[in-house]
């Protein structure tokens, strides 16, 4: 997929005004200065930090929805947006890149849900039910892969801020202080919002052992 770059946006900042950017910036600029610079709307720096990030952001888009996903493109370019709209009311907490991919994951989700709604075609996944009576398989590939399909359509299932956790700590693989960090959430809030979205789903998939082990994170 080529990834389009994006013009410049004028977004109002949401709350307090970034750090002030550096003058000049070079290719070992830090990431967090290319950011700042861009939430200034600097063209260039915008353009630098669509270059850096747009590939995180398009693997977060494709973890959370599936490549194949009608809709796939459009997430991924509605998360460019999104990110250099939300600059603004950037504080440093997380690094960019995990805010980037945050919006990422929340744009992803939004998307699939309306997907659903108005019934197109989504990945070819197979259906729950499907997963859940087929029982063991032999390849540990082939359960990963149906196992990252029923996550995707089991977070359309679930409230909005236990989906973003389930998808940031077990589809993106983030440590609990990683989501907490880029959620701006207290670490307990964390574990309590993985907590309730596991045993919402363990309830659907007890038929599956081997489903479940990907809900065995630490929570």
């Amino acid at each position: 997929m080529a990834l389009r770059l994006l013009p410049r946006f004028n977004s109002a900042p949401t709350s307090a005004p970034p750090a002030s950017a550096p003058a000049e910036l070079t290719a070992e600029s830090t990431t967090r200065d290319v950011a700042a610079a861009a939430a200034t709307g600097d063209a260039r720096a915008t353009k630098m930090l669509l270059q850096r990030l747009a590939p995180r952001v398009a693997r977060s888009v494709r973890l959370v929805m599936g490549t194949q996903h009608a809709d796939f493109d459009d997430a991924v370019q509605l998360s460019l947006i999104a990110l250099i709209q939300a600059l603004p009311a950037f504080r440093g907490d997380c690094e960019p890149e995990h805010y980037a991919s945050r919006i990422a994951v929340r744009t992803a989700m939004a998307t699939r849900r309306r997907s659903s709604k108005r019934g197109a075609r989504t990945d070819g996944s197979v259906e729950m039910e499907r997963l859940v009576d087929d029982g063991p398989v032999a390849s540990s590939q082939a359960v990963s892969a149906q196992t990252r399909d029923l996550l995707r359509g089991l977070l359309d299932t679930l409230p909005e801020e236990q989906a973003e956790t389930l998808a940031l700590r077990v589809v993106l693989g983030w440590t609990l202080g990683e989501v907490a960090e880029a959620t701006s959430a207290p670490l307990n809030t964390v574990r309590s919002r993985l907590r309730l979205a596991k045993e919402s789903l363990r309830a659907r998939l007890e038929a599956n052992s081997e489903l479940l082990l990907a809900l065995e994170v630490e929570g």
